[in-house]
């Protein structure tokens, strides 16, 4: 085999690992999309691949009837929330571990990594007992703490390498130019971050939009979108709910974090270009 021929199937098998990857990630969607407007009649036909009769009836049942209008609204207070304590703890963290060396520094980043290894479901009945001692049950800003213990390893690990990725002789420039460290964060290195920066937090949102466990066991009358989704499913006569419901369900959730990575996609390019720097 000459050396033409393996070039070739190299492209081609790399060819065929994208569409396979761009393949299972965009047909979901797809099939969430057409079939959460189909008539059931067009997705009960086998004769049927591509409906073409639609309805916005079970969208706007779930939307206005079942109640998940207000789990939208929900789950983006929550989502914000989440982003504005992770960020508040997880900037000065990770430009602590970015840029200053002292003792321990990869013991604190192994252990930042391994709160994650402690699975949620083990910590439930213990979650719900302090919640209910802290008056924090069934309130957003309780799902939202938890959202940010589950994002801040990953927003101090990403900021970190963010703040990484900018020249330390670029800070140390404007301090020789009168700024103190402060006023060099603010007006040098967090500008320069804010590519990086607004990726961490499109994780942040993404994470916290589609976490359901913590949600569920927290809150009661104030649930998010997967929270009240899950409860609809789960309410149903019989104990599942009817399959055009559960499609128009998935096209309700994959929307709006599908519009927020669209407006955010560019940062997390950015962010690559300066990590790899």
């Amino acid at each position: 085999m000459n050396q033409e021929t393996k070039f070739m199937l190299k492209r081609l098998a790399f060819y065929a690992f994208i569409f396979t990857v761009v393949a299972w990630i965009v047909i979901p969607i797809i099939i969430s999309t057409l079939y959460g407007f189909a008539l059931p009649k067009d997705y009960y036909d086998p004769k049927k691949v591509i409906p073409t009769s639609f309805t916005i009836k079970y969208v706007k049942t779930l939307l206005f009837t079942l109640g998940a209008l207000d789990g939208i609204k929900n789950s983006v207070i929550v989502a914000l929330i989440t982003i504005a304590i992770s960020f508040a703890f997880g900037i000065p963290a990770g430009y602590a571990v970015a840029k200053f060396i002292f003792p321990g520094k990869d013991t604190i980043k192994l252990s930042i990594v391994a709160l994650r290894m402690f699975p949620i479901p083990v910590m439930a009945i213990p979650l719900v007992i302090l919640y209910i001692k802290l008056n924090l049950i069934d309130t957003l800003l309780g799902v939202a703490l938890a959202h940010t213990a589950m994002a801040l390893p990953f927003v101090v690990l990403i900021t970190s390498s963010i703040f990484a990725g900018v020249s330390t002789e670029l800070e140390e420039a404007g301090m020789v130019f009168g700024l103190t460290r402060l006023g060099s964060f603010f007006r040098i290195t967090l500008p320069l971050a804010l590519p990086g920066l607004a990726a961490a937090a499109m994780f942040t949102f993404v994470m916290s939009w589609n976490e359901v466990f913590v949600a569920s066991i927290l809150t009661l009358s104030h649930r998010t979108l997967p929270a009240q989704i899950l409860s609809i499913m789960a309410g149903a006569s019989g104990g599942a709910a009817p399959d055009y419901y559960k499609f128009a369900a998935a096209f309700i959730m994959i929307l709006p974090a599908i519009t927020f990575i669209f407006f955010a996609r560019k940062y997390l390019v950015t962010m690559w270009g300066i990590t790899l720097k």
